[in-house]
Formats: C-alpha cells, structure tokens, sequence
C-alpha cells in the first residue's frame, strides 16, 4: 500500500501527540511500579479518557501507558523485591540483589536502557514486518504452549542456587497452586475444601505481591539499618557505566529483545513468559553462569529488554490478526472497536494512515522513556534509600494491600496475599527460594491448558504421542531448546572440571 511518509511523520510528531506520548509514559511508569496494578489494569483505567481522541492520538496514549507499565513494574522490582507487573518478576532475579549491595542506581539506569532497547527492536518489526510475522503466529497450537511452558520450568534448576532439591520441591508446590479451584479443561473442582473462596484458584499476581513483598517488609522490621545499602556518594545516573555494561550485553540485548517480540506475537503469552526464557537464555549462554542471580546486570538487560519488545510484538496479532497477543492488547483493541476501526488484514488498506501514525508514535513514545524513566528512576531511588524505616514499612504495606484488592475488588485476595507472604517468609527460613514456587504457579496453569487440550486432541484423532510431539516439527524445536537449556551448562561445567584437573587430579 501506498503510504504519505511526510503526514505520518507530521502527524506523529505534533505537538499534541508528543504530549500525549510522554504523559502516557509518566502515567503508566508511576501506576506500573505500584504492586499489583498492572499494564493491564493502567490501560483499563485511562481508556475511557481516549474516546473522545482522534483515533491515532488514542492509540499513541494506550501505547506509551502499555510501554511505561512494562518498564514501571522494574522499579518495584528493584527496589523492594516487588514485581510491578508480572513481566517483571525475573527482574527480581538480580535486580534487588543489585539494590541490596549499593547499586541500585545503575540496576535501574540499565533497565530503563534495557526498556528502551527492547522496546525500539518491537516497534521497529512492528512497523516493517507485522504483516509478515503474524500469520506464523497461529502455526503456535496448545502443544507448542505446553512445551513452552516447559522450557520456562527449567529455569528452576537455575534459580536454585546451593540446592537443586529445595528448587525443584518450590517448583513442585506452585504447580500444586495453580491446579487449586476449578479446572479450565474439564471443571472439576480440586484442593477447594470445601471453600467457595478457592473456587477461582489462586490469584497470580495477590500471590506474586504476597510471596515477593511481605518477607521483604518482615525482614525490614526484623533487622536494624536501612533497607537498601545507600551510594557511597551522588553518583547520579551512571549512564556512562551502564552504557558501557550495555556494550558487554550487546548481543544479549538484541537475542533478548528478540525473543521478547517472537513471544509477544504469540497470543496470550506475554512478557512473563519472554522474560523468564530472555533469561533462562541469558544465563545458559553466560562465560559466568555463577553470577546470575547475585546481581548480574546481564540478567536484568535481558528480563527487561525481552518484557518490553513483547509490547511491539502483541501489536502484531492484534492489528494484522485481530488476535490480541497479551492482556493489554486485548483492552487496546476493545478501544479500537469503539473507535469504529475494525482490525485485520484490511486495516493496512483502509487506515493505513492511522496505523503508521501510531507506529510511529509507539517508536516515539519508547525513546521519550529514556530521558523520563532516568528521572523518574533516579528520584524513586533516593526515595526508598532515604525514608526512615517507620515511615517505608507502612507505606509499602499499605500499597500491598491497596494493589492485591485493587485486582478484582475482592477482599479474599488481600488474605491470599498475606498468607502466601507469611508461607514465603517461613518457606525462606528453611532455605527455599520463592522464585521457583512463582515459577511453578504462573507456568503450571499455561502447562496444564496446552497438555489436556492437545491430549483431547490427540485422543479424539488416535494419535496423542503425535499430536504432542512426533507431527509437531515447531515442538521438536523448543524441546531441542530445553534440552541444551538443561544439559549444556552441565556439559560446560564438566569440560572445565576437566581443565581444571587434569588426569582426575590437581
């Protein structure tokens, strides 16, 4: 199709969209980074406030709130070892262990550079291959979802540092999670005891707040001193040190950001997903494997690039398909709808326009995060160093409760919260992680829909070993994938045994 470069570029740039690009960039960082009020939830509270917006203007908004979210939930993740969103629960890995040693300043200066950079790749292959890259995406089937979900649990044995059995016994019980309430595929009620409560199963992200945040706050009323260690001065954004990290990261920055786009065009997968393989792969591939999860900056350029290309990539399916790619998409295109623009393949002929206009303004939007993530970082930084103990607690308490009840307006998450907490706090006690237990819950649902339907498939045609693996060359690809993810770095750790020792003796 034939497009006027001259008015898109006109129009992206107008003084009105430039506005609303950076004033959804602020709104949706501040309302990413409280606990529990997702990209989703950021996106459902300010549509309204589109419907009376020219239809590109509404779409460049929604898109900067979508990509501020996505980098917001890092804040929190950093900070207080609070995930934002749930695309943000691998920043934990190493950001907070970042924050606890005095550099929290660079992990949150590498995650905005890491959001910019993986939000540019997704726009970029927004605005020249959707068209291209979409109709793939629905050569993805129930199988190729439960293998994926699979390669996200070996991500266990990483995540379990020191001991490999407590890891896989974490992962075990949130898998044992997910299946609490009424199956998806089949309704049968399981682990319910009889309370209605239970019915919908365990709240992902009540449970995320509960396990990550409240052993956080007992620890910072259990042990003296600050919560976070403060600079050694006012080193302000150490963007030369975290550019020069970046160049050490170049390839990891552009694998990750990559598979961040490739997961995000898969409908319903989403940045937790991306990031959680952006890392699996960032540390299998690492010359120091050992690093990853003490605060290695690779680990949050990866989480954060991968979660915030996956905005790029859900528009894919969602404009070219009709196929909303993540949960905000979906919301996106039921503001689409409103505007009277009908998605699908036809788009690009009849509101070419339109279109490009906002690609371009989703590209814009990306680059103002850079200066406005820096700022807003920085300050939410010497926040968090700076406030008394008695004052931070509450406040961080208080946002707990207000994000876990804000979900769905329902009381019993706040208790699924507080119980999943004190459950973590004492679970950490004995010397397990909660990662793998998160792992094990948002995984396990994912796992269990793709396995019962390509069971139900495979049954219904006679040939379920096919319908799960033999006939499904895109699943002998991801299972290729777990299997170097498992065993190359055992291999790797059993060839420098070798040099070390040479002869089986030092």
């Amino acid at each position: 199709m034939n497009v006027d470069v001259g008015f898109v570029l006109g129009e992206a740039f107008s003084l009105v969209n430039l506005v609303l690009a950076i004033s959804g960039v602020v709104l949706g960082t501040v309302i990413g980074a409280l606990p529990g009020l997702s990209a989703t939830m950021a996106i459902a509270i300010l549509v309204p406030f589109t419907f009376t917006m020219d239809p590109a203007s509404a779409l460049i908004m929604l898109g900067a709130i979508y990509t501020g979210a996505i980098y917001g939930g890092a804040l929190s993740a950093i900070l207080v070892n609070t995930p934002g969103t749930p695309s943000a629960i691998a920043t934990t890995f190493d950001g907070y262990p970042m924050a606890k040693r005095g550099d929290g300043d660079l992990a949150v200066t590498l995650a905005v550079l890491a959001s910019v950079t993986g939000g540019l790749i997704g726009a970029i292959i927004l605005l020249t291959l959707a068209p291209v890259l979409a109709r793939p995406a629905l050569a993805f089937h129930s199988t190729e979802y439960f293998w994926l979900a699979m390669l996200g649990l070996t991500l266990i044995a990483s995540l379990s540092t020191g001991n490999l059995l407590k890891g896989l016994i974490g992962g075990c019980f949130g898998l044992t999670l997910s299946m609490i309430g009424v199956a998806v595929i089949g309704g049968d009620m399981r682990f319910t005891f009889g309370s209605q409560t239970l019915l919908g199963g365990i709240d992902i992200v009540a449970a995320l707040i509960g396990l990550y945040c409240i052993p956080v706050l007992i620890d910072m009323v259990a042990r003296p001193g600050q919560h976070l260690r403060p600079p050694e001065s006012n080193r302000g954004f150490r963007l030369a040190e975290a550019l020069r990290a970046c160049l050490r990261n170049g390839f990891n920055l552009v694998r990750s950001s990559i598979i961040g786009t490739l997961v995000g065009i898969l409908p319903g997968a989403g940045g937790s997903i991306a990031s959680l393989v952006a890392y699996s792969e960032a540390r299998r591939s690492s010359r120091h494997p050992e690093r990853f999860g003490k605060g290695e900056p690779g680990g949050v350029l990866a989480t954060e690039s991968a979660n915030n290309a996956t905005v790029g990539g859900g528009f894919i399916p969602t404009l070219v398909l009709g196929i909303p790619g993540t949960p905000p998409d979906a919301v996106i295109l039921g503001a689409l709808l409103v505007q009277g623009i009908r998605v699908g393949p036809e788009l690009f002929t009849q509101h070419g326009g339109i279109v490009y206009v906002f690609m371009v303004g989703l590209v814009i939007a990306t680059v103002l995060m850079l200066p406005t993530g820096l700022f807003i970082g920085r300050y939410a930084y010497r926040f968090i160093v700076d406030t008394p103990k008695a004052m931070l607690v509450p406040l961080v308490a208080f946002m707990t409760v207000l994000g876990s009840f804000a979900i769905h307006a329902n009381p019993n998450d706040v208790l699924v919260m507080v119980v999943m907490g004190v459950m973590g706090w004492l679970l950490s006690l004995g010397g397990y992680s909660v990662s793998p237990i998160v792992l094990g819950l948002i995984l396990g649902q994912i796992a269990e829909q793709g396995f019962m339907r390509a069971y139900m498939i495979g049954t219904a045609r006679g040939d379920f070993l096919g319908q799960l693996i033999v006939n499904r060359p895109i699943s002998w690809a991801i299972v290729a994938l777990i299997a170097v993810t498992l065993f190359v770095p055992v291999i790797r750790q059993y060839l420098v045994g070798r040099r070390t020792v040479p002869g089986g003796a030092e």
